[in-house]
């Protein structure tokens, strides 16, 4: 039989020509989409990216990071560009809590300028994250890392900044007075490296306003919501409160158990509201957010703006404890001991209850009301700290119409809204100073992903670029 040669057909190759092609060109739109997605930084968005990654990756933490060592690398960053040695300084009053201070001299035309921002973070264990806190992630459109918010995008923001404008030869007409500070996070006054400059040095940081973190954009869906100005926060403090009794054996109660007693007034606490007291900047913010929101929120939001809210629309609002921490002071229960062993009577019970003053309260009627609320004259009620006064900052001037201005160019439509923070900030140092304060960053982040002190902390990349120009143009402007 006779064995016939297959040919291939001309349609086979001409087949297997188009697969090739379509495949390269698939390969080639790929690689251009991966390139479009990803745009070449900028010069300055190259540096400011640098600096970011290598004040992120020296850790600051309290118990094992050091700080000076973070302000040392950016004094060098600061020295690269063409400040002279003289003009930025170190100070270490704590081992391993540096500061760091420059001034970018002016013609003094105008008073100076402040720029703060602090370089410790809050701990963060390997084992709890995704990925190691102390190495920048570049993954899924977001920089992840401890810091990556909270403060060192502001702190590199503001270095780099002022970098720039040093090297394209910037006249200012004010002095820009950038410091960048430690221990913030712990929360320890004594050690705050704020708190000593301002109490210490304060010749350096004296200024007619200045910049913070307490602020920042607010997304939803995505988009630009609107621009939180922070320029007021409340007064921080804590008591102990103590109940005591001889104690003895379990197998006789008393009815004097100080347990029983401390948690009877802890109870009266928690049930306990303090009054209702409007700032203008509480009025202001609920006037100006209440187009943002719909329904019956969008109604009791302006009812709060006029200032005479009916009783119904401040209960309504205080179910949400973001807004109620706004309408008044708040004290809370945070921690409880009690008892010395199983199978005796309790000879004390103790609880910590820490207190946000409202910035107009008075605090000696606040602890009036919260012994009052305890309702037991045998529990010793003592401070551990009076609270610093921290006095709203003015809600006019140069600054503020310079960060609206600033906020419609780069995202037009999206009102800038006064704020108080519930939390605390450098910022109470600086006011109890006479320098007004202004937390506002140009950063952007949806609330249900806000992650600073917590798991995981990030910053979608655009939104951290998109703010460190904000901040470039808002202090060209305000030093020009």
């Amino acid at each position: 039989m006779r064995m016939q040669t297959r040919r291939r057909s001309p349609l086979s190759f001409r087949s297997a020509r188009t697969v090739l092609a379509l495949s390269l060109a698939l390969c080639g739109m790929a690689g251009a989409s991966a390139q479009t997605s990803a745009p070449a930084l900028t010069p300055q968005q190259q540096r400011f990216h640098d600096i970011y990654k290598e004040l992120i990756e020296i850790n600051t933490t309290h118990s094992v990071g050091d700080n000076t060592v973070a302000a040392r690398a950016m004094e060098k960053r600061l020295v690269d560009v063409g400040f002279a040695p003289g003009d930025v300084q170190i100070f270490e009053p704590f081992p391993k809590k540096g500061n760091l201070v420059l001034r970018f001299k002016g013609d003094g035309s105008k008073k100076p300028l402040l720029l703060l921002a602090h370089i410790d973070v809050v701990e963060a264990r390997r084992e709890d994250w995704k990925t190691d806190p102390f190495k920048l992630q570049e993954t899924g459109g977001y920089f992840t890392a401890r810091g990556a918010i909270d403060d060192k995008a502001m702190a590199a923001a503001l270095v780099s900044v002022v970098g720039q404008l040093k090297q394209e030869g910037f006249k200012p007409k004010r002095d820009i007075i950038l410091a960048l500070t430690a221990d913030e996070e712990r929360g320890d006054a004594l050690s705050n490296g704020a708190f000593w400059l301002i109490n210490n040095k304060p010749e350096l940081l004296q200024a007619e306003f200045g910049i913070n973190e307490g602020g920042g954009g607010e997304l939803r869906g995505g988009k630009p919501n609107l621009h939180r100005m922070q320029v007021a926060e409340k007064m921080y403090t804590t008591y102990m409160l103590e109940a005591r009794d001889v104690g003895g054996h379990s197998s006789v109660p008393t009815k004097n158990n100080p347990i029983y007693a401390l948690a009877a007034g802890l109870e009266r606490l928690g049930n306990f509201s303090f009054p209702v007291k409007l700032a203008d900047v509480t009025k202001t913010y609920f006037a100006r957010s209440a187009p943002f929101a719909t329904g019956q929120l969008a109604d009791d939001m302006r009812a709060v703006g006029s200032g005479n809210p009916d009783p119904a629309v401040i209960e309504r609002m205080s179910a949400n404890p973001a807004y109620s921490a706004q309408f008044r002071t708040t004290c809370v229960a945070t921690m409880v001991q009690a008892g010395h062993a199983e199978n005796a009577l309790p000879q004390s019970a103790k609880a910590t209850v820490n207190c946000r003053i409202l910035p107009h309260d008075d605090p000696e009627e606040v602890e009036r009301l919260l012994t009052q609320a305890i309702g037991n004259d045998k529990i010793v009620v003592r401070n551990l700290g009076k609270p610093l006064r921290s006095p709203a900052s003015p809600l006019n001037g140069d600054l503020v119409k310079t960060v609206e201005s600033i906020t419609q160019q780069m995202w037009p439509g999206v009102p800038v809204v006064p704020a108080m923070s519930t939390g605390a900030t450098d910022s109470r140092f600086m006011r109890n100073a006479g320098i007004p304060m202004y937390g506002v960053t140009g950063m952007f982040l949806e609330p249900a992903d806000a992650r600073a002190h917590g798991l995981d902390e990030r910053i979608e990349i655009q939104r951290l670029y998109d703010g460190r120009e904000f901040l470039y143009r808002l202090v060209s402007e305000l030093a020009k």
